[in-house]
């Protein structure tokens, strides 16, 4: 895709009051970065108080996946997720719009070697992650040390989508942004040997997926990580971000390749790639995007689990 462009349109009355939000946005996150940490944590508290269909969904996704917690320890799971997304609201303008310099003094990365080694090798890459509140800043960080190609869908606001384009760019000043749906582009870009973010844990319905466990419970899965693994000659490396309690930053982690993947079935490519979600999830449950319906498509005969109590 072009690169963003300014347009004089932006300029019209319309757009007044997201320009003046997004200019109040800029001179808070020119505060220091533990005064943002305490900012987001009362913007969690009152999105705790205001959201009640997204806190819903999330208690309902954490009763699902850990169902061996005390009610009480959920709840202070549930809070702390909600302090994590109120953070995410900075992070995102953070990301945007901090001196790069800046911003580099929070990451810390582990494992920038095997995206190194595919470089040279000329492979591509299937950066596989999550949904973690802290992808933005997570995406931007690592964008700053190695070129990420990323998967994009168009804001129905034009200006935003302006401004969270020109944000999210300025990171990799050769990046390629794909539309989400455009599978030919994909696979041109790793067939020429270039890291593309990839994130196939959520529910994108029973079309192109398989019906794999999770925590124990079925779960509609995209085969495409496989697929585009097979067809772009790629591999598919885990990254995870976390932000680190003591304040200091990040921690990013890009994992070794998966071995032998895609393997024998699509069925078993699944199953492996939700295992890793998994696994990743019980590190770091607090930073996670429950508020998803990660189970809303159901096999055939089963019922929604996400019905409101009579």
């Amino acid at each position: 895709m072009d690169r963003p462009r300014f347009r004089r349109a932006f300029l019209h009355p319309r757009f007044w009051p997201l320009w003046f939000a997004l200019g109040l946005l800029w001179l808070l996150v020119q505060l220091p970065y533990r005064a943002l940490l305490r900012l987001g944590r009362l913007l969690g508290a009152l999105m705790w108080h205001v959201a009640g269909e997204r806190r819903r969904i999330a208690a309902r996704n954490l009763e699902l996946c850990f169902p061996e917690l005390h009610p009480a320890a959920r709840e202070r799971l549930l809070r702390e997720n909600f302090a994590s997304s109120g953070i995410a609201f900075f992070e995102m303008a953070m990301s945007w719009w901090w001196p790069r310099e800046r911003l580099a003094r929070l990451a810390h990365i582990e494992g920038l070697e095997h995206l190194q080694a595919a470089q040279r090798e000329g492979r591509g890459v299937i950066l596989m992650s999550l949904h973690f509140t802290t992808l933005e800043i997570g995406a931007a960080l690592l964008g700053q040390r190695h070129t990420i190609d990323g998967m994009y869908r168009e804001h129905k606001n034009p200006l935003f989508d302006y401004i969270q384009r020109r944000g999210r760019e300025r990171h990799n000043l050769d990046a390629t942004a794909i539309e989400r749906e455009d599978v030919r582009a994909m696979l041109k870009v790793l067939r020429a040997g270039r890291a593309i973010w990839y994130a196939p844990d959520q529910d994108y319905g029973r079309k192109q997926s398989l019906f794999v466990p999770l925590f124990g419970i079925p779960a509609a899965t995209v085969t495409a990580t496989s697929k585009f693994a097979r067809l772009g000659k790629a591999q598919v490396v885990p990254f995870t971000q976390q932000r680190l309690a003591d304040g200091s930053g990040y921690r990013l982690v890009v994992h070794p390749p998966l071995a032998d993947f895609p393997g024998e079935s699509e069925e078993a490519d699944c199953l492996r790639v939700n295992q890793w979600v998994e696994q990743a999830l019980r590190a770091c449950p607090e930073q996670y995007l429950w508020a998803h319906r990660r189970f809303k498509t159901r096999p055939e005969g089963e019922p929604s689990l996400y019905a409101r109590p009579h």
